[in-house]
C-alpha cells in the first residue's frame, strides 16, 4: 500500500508582519543618514552622540542679541538657497517642495520683528555666502550630496535647533518664541513624510551613490557648526 502523502499548505503571510517589514525597509536609508549624523554629535548635544565635547558645552552658551541676529540672517540665506533651489530644480528635487519644514518665510517675519524694534540687521556672513554657493554648485552636479545637506540642515533645526531656540529665548528674548521655531500643522508628521520621500529617492541610487551621500555629512556639519560659532563670536 502506497504511503499517503499530504501537501503542506503554504503558510499564509501575516499582513501585520509584512507591513512592519515594509516599514523597516522604508526607513533604512534615512536611518543610515541619521546614524552617520549621530556619530558627529558630541555627547552633550545628543544622547547618541559619540564625540567628546570640545570647548564650552552648548547649555552654557551666552549668546548676544547681535550674535543671534547674525545667526538668523545666515540661516535665512541658507534656507532661501535650499528652498529656491528646490523650486527652480523641481525635476530633480520636486518631492521636497511644500513639505511643511520650510523656514525662509518664518525667518523673514522674525527679522522684520527685530528691525521694527530698532535692531540693525546685518549682512550675511562670508561663511554663509560661501556655504550657499557650495549648495548651488552641488544642486546642479551632485544631487546626492545636496540631499545630504538638505536632510541635515532641516532635521537638525527640528531637534538641536529648537533646544538652542529655547535657550536663547530664556537668555535674551524674555522667553519670546520666534516664528523660526514654529511650524504649521503636525511637525512629527511633516518629518515622517520627508523621511518617506528621502527613502523613495534613495531607492533609485546605487550603493556607491548612497555612500557618497553619507560621506557628505561631515561637510554639512562643518558649515552648520561654523554658523553657530559665528553666533557665539559676537
Amino acid at each position: 500500500m502506497a504511503s499517503a502523502t499530504f501537501a503542506i499548505p503554504p503558510k499564509r503571510a501575516d499582513p501585520e508582519k509584512q507591513n512592519k517589514m515594509h516599514q523597516i525597509e522604508e526607513k533604512e536609508f534615512v536611518e543610515e543618514m541619521r546614524g552617520v549624523a549621530m556619530k558627529l554629535h558630541t555627547k552633550d548635544q545628543a544622547k547618541e552622540g559619540e564625540k567628546e565635547p570640545q570647548g564650552q558645552p552648548w547649555r552654557k552658551w551666552e549668546p548676544s542679541i547681535e550674535g543671534y541676529l547674525q545667526f538668523l540672517v545666515d540661516n535665512k540665506l541658507v534656507y532661501d538657497t535650499l528652498e529656491d533651489t528646490i523650486v527652480n530644480s523641481s525635476s530633480l528635487y520636486g518631492d521636497f517642495m511644500n513639505t511643511g519644514l520650510e523656514r525662509s518665510e518664518a525667518l523673514a517675519k522674525d527679522l522684520k520683528w527685530y528691525k521694527e524694534r530698532g535692531h540693525t540687521i546685518s549682512k550675511p556672513s562670508a561663511l554663509s555666502v560661501s556655504y550657499t554657493r557650495y549648495l548651488e554648485e552641488l544642486s546642479m552636479k551632485d544631487p546626492q550630496a545636496f540631499i545630504c545637506h538638505y536632510y541635515n540642515f532641516y532635521f537638525a533645526h527640528t531637534a538641536g535647533g529648537r533646544m538652542i531656540g529655547k535657550k536663547v529665548a530664556a537668555k535674551i528674548l524674555d522667553n519670546k518664541e520666534l516664528e523660526f521655531y514654529k511650524w504649521d500643522g503636525n511637525l512629527c508628521q511633516h518629518l515622517e513624510n520627508v523621511r518617506e520621500k528621502l527613502n523613495k529617492v534613495a531607492k533609485c541610487w546605487s550603493r556607491e551613490e548612497k555612500n557618497h551621500c553619507l560621506e557628505e555629512t561631515e561637510k554639512s556639519f562643518e558649515f552648520s557648526f561654523g554658523l553657530l560659532e559665528l553666533m557665539l563670536a559676537h
